[in-house]
Formats: C-alpha cells, sequence, structure tokens
C-alpha cells in the first residue's frame, strides 16, 4: 500500500509528467537545476556558523539594551527578580531539548537588565568605580583568545578537558550554594562571604579558567553540530551556551576587580 501523501497527490500517479511553470520538464529545466549551486546551511534547514553568529550577536546587542536601564535606574528588588528569574529561566533552557527562540530572547533581555543591575551594585556598595568597564573589556579579550586558540588548532575540547569542567563546575555549584547561605546568614567577608580577600581572588581566577573551558566546549559543540548537519533550531542553543558562559565570565571578573579594587 503507498503512502497516503503519494497516493493522493496526482504528481505521483503513473503516466503524470512532472511540470515546471504549467509545462512539461525538458532536458534544459534539469541541466539548469544542475549547474545552481548546491543548497547552503539555511535552505536545507541546518546550523550554520552564520545562524550562530547572527543569534548570539542579536542576544549580546539585546543584553546590552536592556543593562542600561538596570544601570541607569537602579532597583534593588529588580535585581533580585531578575536574578532569580535568569536563574530559572536559564535552567529551563539547559534542559529543553529545543531552544525556543522566544524562551532564548528573553534570557537575553532579563540577564541582560540583571548584569546592569549588579554592576552598578558593585560600583557603589563596594566602592568600584570603572569595575563594569574593566570586566566588560576583560571578558572581550578572553573571549577572543579562546576564540583564536581554538580555531588555530592549539586548543582542543578533550575528555581531559571534559572531566576537568565536570568535576570543577559541580565543586564550583556546591561552593557558590554553601557561599550565599554565608553571606545571608552571617557578616563574614563584608559581602562577599567566604570569597573575599586573596581567597576571593584565587577562587575567581578557577572560575575564569573553568568558564575558559566552557568556552572551548561551546566552540567544539559549533563545529561538530555544523559538519553533522544538525537541525537549524540548534544555532538558539549553541547561542545560548555562549551567552550564559559569557555572563558567567562577566560575573567572575567584576567580582575578582572589585575585590581588588576594595584592597587599595
Amino acid at each position: 500500500m503507498a503512502s497516503p501523501v503519494f497516493s493522493s497527490n496526482s504528481a505521483f500517479k503513473p503516466g503524470k509528467t512532472v511540470d515546471v511553470n504549467g509545462r512539461p520538464v525538458t532536458a534544459e529545466d534539469l541541466q539548469h537545476q544542475y549547474d545552481m549551486p548546491a543548497a547552503g546551511p539555511v535552505e536545507t534547514g541546518r546550523m550554520s556558523y552564520d545562524g550562530v553568529i547572527s543569534k548570539t550577536a542579536g542576544m549580546i546587542i539585546l543584553a546590552f539594551i536592556t543593562a542600561i536601564p538596570g544601570y541607569m535606574f537602579f532597583n534593588f528588588a529588580a535585581l533580585m527578580v531578575t536574578a532569580i528569574a535568569g536563574m530559572v529561566l536559564g535552567l529551563v533552557l539547559a534542559f529543553k531539548k529545543i531552544t525556543t527562540p522566544a524562551l532564548a530572547i528573553a534570557y537575553a533581555a532579563i540577564e541582560g537588565y540583571f548584569l546592569g543591575s549588579i554592576s552598578y551594585y558593585i560600583e557603589t556598595y563596594f566602592n568600584a568605580p570603572g569595575a563594569a568597564l574593566q570586566a566588560l573589556l576583560a571578558t572581550a579579550c578572553t573571549f577572543a583568545v579562546c576564540l583564536w586558540l581554538y580555531k588555530s588548532g592549539r586548543v582542543r575540547y578533550t575528555p581531559k578537558m571534559q572531566k576537568f569542567l565536570m568535576i570543577g563546575g559541580i565543586s564550583y555549584l556546591l561552593f557558590s550554594l554553601v557561599n550565599i547561605g554565608v553571606m545571608i546568614f552571617t557578616d563574614v567577608g563584608n559581602g562577599f562571604g567566604l570569597r573575599s580577600g586573596w581567597i576571593g581572588v584565587a577562587i575567581g581566577v578557577f572560575a575564569v579558567i573553568l568558564a575558559c573551558v566552557s568556552l572551548v566546549g561551546d566552540f567544539d559543540f559549533i563545529e561538530n553540530g555544523v559538519k553533522n548537519g544538525l537541525p537549524q533550531h540548534y544555532d538558539w542553543k549553541a547561542a545560548f551556551g555562549i551567552v550564559v558562559t559569557l555572563v558567567w565570565l562577566y560575573i567572575e571578573f567584576l567580582r575578582i576587580i572589585a575585590i581588588l579594587q576594595g584592597r587599595d
């Protein structure tokens, strides 16, 4: 029994010729199709470097735009709300099989406002003027170096790096949860909890190294995804992954700079 799709369409019935603009197909039509360039990733609905770059750039630009009101019109309640909302939405997107464009865009907007607010809070509360700009430049430079190292083949996402990222990431997460409790229920560290002083700087450097390894993993995912012809919606997952890592890098640099300036 034939497929209903084929049997219900007269174009697939015996003796039926294929038409081009209302006329039977000719040898010239076939030759013209053969001479045409091959379809690219967009036409075939596959993951592409251009797709990842455009979506990542769009999310970053949106984050910059929403960071402006977060910085200029600081509100502590809004800072806490966007921090929680960004974390929840980030977890949803991380475990969601298909990254929904609307949720990815919402994440970028929320994180942008949060980063603007936390930047103002750090600069003001911890007396660290210019920390936001320094952290931004450090993040951009780190991203550029990681990308260059990966593209040049000097760094690859090896199984050892995967294991390091997994063990280090879990350890860092557990420490961060403990530190949040210390900051909430005690006055240790003058606002930084267990991450004050040179210990805080050392932990921050370790976190930056973890984030760099995560970036290399993102690049590896993108390269393999494009080579293997993953569906186009993976552009959004790749863009989301890069933005998450960049947000992490920025916050770590912001914290390190604030600690160092506080020691002057």
